[in-house]
């Protein structure tokens, strides 16, 4: 089992986007995915079609209880032709009250997702981690194998990367097990002049770990407006064109034999 942080520390930037996007891959794929939402925003939740979930995460994050993700996931709303749909283990606003509950354990704030993920067995997790570099974040980092940066090409995009990659290399260098950065994934890459500086300006910055751009299309944001994988939309305008941006991500990012189910 690979389990894949997304990450970024600024908002507005589309991480939940990205990471809906690669559930929608292994929901292409037939592999047994996983959507953790660590984000209290819930919009990972909701673009998988879960409402009004009767628990969350939050439960998780609780208490050290080994392998209780296995009791706190359910099934996502996506279709079930064509494709199958991922678990998820859910978020609500209730869970913004947890980041300073954590605080008050020294000892185990920082791995109580790790813990809960005992045991678990799945092709892959993908967790969507929030907008900030708080306890929540440093929780799905901890718990993960890889980290997924992701980013928008404007302005101080490129520092907002080096800021997370510091974080990601200083829990790495406090884990007994290995944490990979799996790259930095430039979302909604416009067409104009400008979006092609800073994309160009975040690849000579950071190399290699910048991969290749999910670009700007108006099906994506429509795919989670209706709680459904991007792969699902058939012949609408992009949608192809961004299921295939969503593939190649995937296969980028995640080991081979995970990534086409070997």
């Amino acid at each position: 089992m690979t389990v894949l942080a997304v990450v970024n520390q600024k908002g507005g930037v589309g991480k939940t986007t990205v990471a809906l996007g690669l559930a929608a891959t292994a929901w292409s794929r037939g592999l047994d995915a996983l959507v953790i939402d660590l984000d209290p925003q819930a919009n990972a939740t909701t673009g998988l079609g879960v409402w009004d979930p009767p628990f969350s995460v939050d439960q998780a994050l609780a208490e050290e209880r080994p392998g209780s993700i296995a009791g706190l996931r359910v099934a996502s709303g996506w279709p079930t032709e064509g494709g199958r749909p991922p678990s998820v283990v859910p978020a609500t606003p209730a869970l913004a009250a947890r980041e300073p509950q954590l605080l008050t354990d020294p000892i185990g704030a920082n791995d109580r997702l790790a813990v809960a993920l005992e045991d678990v067995h799945h092709d892959v997790v993908i967790i969507d981690c929030p907008p900030s570099l708080g306890l929540l974040t440093i929780n799905g980092l901890f718990a993960a194998d890889r980290a997924l940066i992701v980013t928008e090409p404007g302005a101080w995009a490129s520092d907002g990367v080096g800021q997370i990659l510091r974080t990601v290399q200083r829990i790495a260098a406090r884990r007994a097990d290995p944490l990979t950065v799996a790259g930095v994934a430039v979302n909604r890459l416009g067409r104009t002049r400008d979006a092609r500086y800073w994309d160009e300006q975040l690849r000579a910055d950071h190399g290699d770990i910048v991969l290749p751009a999910v670009h700007l299309r108006a099906a994506v944001p429509e795919a989670s407006a209706g709680s459904l994988p991007i792969h699902a939309l058939g012949t609408r305008p992009g949608a192809q064109e961004a299921a295939a941006e969503f593939d190649r991500l995937f296969d980028l990012v995640l080991p081979m034999e995970v990534a086409h189910g070997v």
